[in-house]
Parts: C-alpha cells; sequence; structure tokens
C-alpha cells in the first residue's frame, strides 16, 4: 500500500467561530494552527484568508502574510491556496490573483457552472442556505483561468461537486491546459446540488476520472468525514481533513484544533495498514518543484 497524501483545510469561506471557537481566522491562528496540523502528519495545507472582522478574503497581502509565517517556522508542507470563496461572494478576477501573485505549490480550482446548495429543515419546514453559488458562465473562462495556472507553472486541484465537473476536466484536458499529473479533489457531501458521501458515489467518480489522475476525497461534515476514510484508502485515494470540512473530532466533540483532526486521520490510516506521506513524498507523488 502506498503513501496517502494527508491534506488539511484550516479555516475555510464560510463558518466561523460561531460554529467552533477554535476555528481559526486570523493569520497568526491559521499559521500555528497550519504548523500543528503540519506537525501532526499534514503533508499538505489548504488556505483560505480572512480579514479583520473574519470574513473570506481574497486579499493576497494577508495570503502572503500566512505564507511568509509558515516558511519563517520552518514548515515545508506544500501549500495549497484557495481560488475558492465564491459561496461568500468574491469574483474571480480577485480570487485567481494568488495564482500570478504568490505562485503557491498548488491552487485550487473549482471546474463547474455552479451548485444549488440548500437542505430543506423538517423541523422549520423551510429551505435552509438555500442559495445558487456561481462559478464559471462558460467554457472558454474555464480554460482563460486554466491558463493563468498553466503559464504560472501552479498546479491546479481541480474541485469537483458533481459527475457533470468530469466533463470539464476531460475537456480542459483535451485542449491541453492542464498539467499532469491531474490532481482531482473531489468533494462530497455537501447539502444540496453536491454528490453525496457514499463508496458507491465514490467509486463512480474514480472510474470517471483520466488515466493517472492523483485524486483525494473531502468528505464534509461529521457524519461523513472519517467514515469515508477506508474506502478512500482502499482505492488508492488520498484524503483531506480539518476544520472547513468538519468543526468535531468526534460525534458530539468539537474539535480542539486542526491538528487534533489530522491526528486522528493519521491514526486511522495506520489502522488501516497506510502511512501518511511526509512533505517531500507528496511533492513526489504529485510531482511538483521542490519548496
Amino acid at each position: 500500500m502506498g503513501k496517502v497524501i494527508v491534506t488539511c483545510a484550516l479555516t475555510g469561506a464560510q463558518q466561523g467561530k460561531e460554529a467552533n471557537p477554535n476555528l481559526p481566522e486570523q493569520p497568526e491562528e491559521i499559521i500555528a494552527q497550519g504548523l500543528e496540523a503540519w506537525r501532526a502528519g499534514a503533508a499538505v495545507l489548504h488556505i483560505h484568508a480572512r480579514d479583520a472582522q473574519g470574513k473570506a478574503t481574497a486579499d493576497v497581502a494577508v495570503f502572503r502574510q500566512i505564507v511568509d509565517g509558515l516558511r519563517s517556522e520552518g514548515c515545508d508542507a506544500v501549500l495549497n491556496l484557495t481560488t475558492g470563496g465564491a459561496v461568500a461572494g468574491l469574483a474571480i478576477e480577485e480570487r485567481i490573483r494568488v495564482v500570478p501573485e504568490i505562485k503557491p505549490d498548488i491552487a485550487s480550482f473549482s471546474v463547474g457552472g455552479g451548485c444549488l446548495l440548500g437542505r430543506y429543515d423538517q423541523r422549520e419546514q423551510r429551505w435552509t442556505r438555500d442559495r445558487f453559488v456561481p462559478l464559471f458562465s462558460s467554457h472558454a473562462e474555464l480554460e482563460r483561468v486554466a491558463r493563468v495556472f498553466l503559464d504560472n507553472g501552479v498546479r491546479p486541484e481541480l474541485e469537483v461537486y458533481h459527475s457533470g465537473m468530469l466533463n470539464n476536466i476531460w475537456a480542459l484536458r483535451d485542449r491541453g491546459v492542464l498539467s499532469e499529473p491531474l490532481l482531482v479533489n473531489l468533494v462530497m457531501g455537501i447539502p444540496g446540488e453536491c454528490t453525496k458521501a457514499t463508496v458507491k458515489n465514490l467509486v463512480f467518480f474514480v472510474d470517471g476520472l483520466p488515466p493517472d489522475t492523483q485524486w483525494l476525497v473531502t468528505a464534509i461534515g461529521a457524519r461523513n468525514h472519517f467514515r469515508m476514510l477506508g474506502a478512500i484508502v482502499a482505492m488508492g485515494g488520498h484524503v483531506r481533513v480539518g476544520l472547513e470540512d468538519n468543526v468535531y473530532v468526534r460525534r458530539g466533540e468539537l474539535a480542539q484544533s486542526n491538528g487534533q483532526v489530522v491526528d486522528k486521520a493519521v491514526g486511522l490510516l495506520r489502522e488501516t495498514g497506510a502511512e501518511a506521506a511526509s512533505p517531500s513524498e507528496a511533492r513526489a507523488i504529485l510531482q511538483l518543484r521542490d519548496s
């Protein structure tokens, strides 16, 4: 069994300290928890930035502060900066700036038109968090953004929320605008127009990927987060954990930090007979340049 890359998603663009007071928001908090997650075994750190009020921001200066803070402490983790934040209303032209201005190891790239989110609350008898999150309005716009990654030597982590997005990956690959090996993040379990986190759905997703794709799974929410891990590993994938995706460490118990969540995930990997990849091993697997 090969090494498994553990990604830790530190904070995200939506929930804040109202969901878990330990979720990091300010740069110093994100740096501290990033270092803890790295020391616990995360080879990749997925980074969003927040403003002084704790809201999602695309401010390159805040991203650079986080990156520099991690590197100044000797952190050699692969850094994956988000170009997401559409759910928070940030425009793509703002979000994409981190690619040419910072040139991180990896940056996320949601390869679809958008998703209708929300769930029906039976108790309240109403739809909650009901909205459409727009991503891209055309294939031409997807290709334009893909070329920004390609021109700057940044590996895109292709975010997939439902099976239709797989078609876009194949189309962009055919256009020659995606660097190989492809890196795909299968995001499962978000309420709404996203794929449910089941093993059957995971098999379907993986069967639809181009050859030699490196893939990971983001299983959203406490019910899915750790439950899917065994199937992911058995199928040869990598895993993502962290407070962006799940604020609990076990049923009814809020996580104390991202490091605690990573520590649990690494322990579960060992129970399956797998081992977490080091940052240098992750770079070799993904064929990334040295830090």
